[in-house]
Parts: C-alpha cells; structure tokens; sequence
C-alpha cells in the first residue's frame, strides 16, 4: 500500500488526535443537549454546519493525499447541498425536516472511516506500514458504506420532503 503522503510523525499523530477529539465533542455535544433536553435553535443551526466542516476538511486532505476519490467527495458533497436546500424550502414553509435515523448512521459511518484513515496515515508515518495498510482497506470499507448509506438517505430525506417540493 502506498501513501500518496506521509507528514511527519507528530504532526499525522496530532491530525489524528484533532479529528477524533473534534468527532468525539461533536457526538458527546448532541447526545448531551438531547439527554438533558438542551436542544436550541441555535444548536440545530450550527451543528450540521460544524459537521459538514469536519467531514469536508478531512475528505479534502484525503483527496489531495489521493486515498479517497473525487467521486466519493463529490457524491457526499452533492447530497449535503441538496438536503440542506431541502430543510431551508421546508423552514420558509414552517416545516422542520429533523435528521433521521439512516442520517446519524451516515454521519457515524463516515466519521469512523475518516478516523480510519488518520489512523492508517499515522501508523505509516511511524513505521507500521503493514498495520496501516490494513487499517487503511478498512477505512476504504467504511467509506464505501458511506457513501451508499449517503445516497440512501438523501434519497429518504427527498422522499420524506415530497409534500414540501411538490407543494
């Protein structure tokens, strides 16, 4: 397996430690505000937007690194942009359009991959070429399901909204 780049060692350990404190808050955050009801407006604004930051900074990197492929990005881009405009058609109509089940599984899914990666990148960046190469097919797994789990769901948020287009 080959790594497009390898940084040096403490800055791919520093990487991966940035992304999983920032994946892990981001989870911690959400399951926090709902545990103890302290959901607000302003979370269910910024949250998603925090996340997709998350998300497109790291599949950035990776595509620049040429471990995941522009398609992958695109597709995940392109399905964010959609039911974004989905939820913000439906709030001009006073219709809130609340992420589901499959979407947290999406999140989820993709965040473990991108952790996958990091890890890999790490690993290889300390020596441990032949743990990072399995770590990284299994990021690469991940990423795969990712993706088929953000066509699924976008397609379930646009059927769940089909009252709020075609109204």
């Amino acid at each position: 397996i080959y790594f497009a780049y390898v940084g040096t060692r403490t800055a791919d350990i520093i990487a991966l430690c940035l992304f999983l404190v920032a994946s892990a808050t981001d989870f911690l955050d959400g399951y926090i505000a709902r545990k103890y009801n302290q959901i607000t407006d302003f979370g269910k604004f910024l949250d998603p937007i925090a996340d997709k930051l998350l998300v497109f900074s790291a599949l950035l990197v990776l595509l620049e690194q040429g471990l995941v492929s522009v398609w992958f990005v695109f597709i995940i881009l392109l399905r964010e942009f959609l039911v974004s405009a989905l939820r913000m058609v439906a709030g001009a109509k006073g219709i809130v359009i609340a992420a589901d089940t499959l979407g947290k599984w999406k999140t989820a899914v993709t965040m473990v991959s991108l952790c996958g990666y990091f890890l890999a990148i790490a690993f290889a960046a300390s020596g441990g070429v032949y743990v990072a190469a399995w770590i990284l097919i299994a990021a690469q797994v991940l990423m795969v399901a990712a993706v088929v789990l953000t066509v699924v769901s976008g397609i379930q948020y646009f059927w769940n909204g089909r009252d709020v287009i075609f109204s």
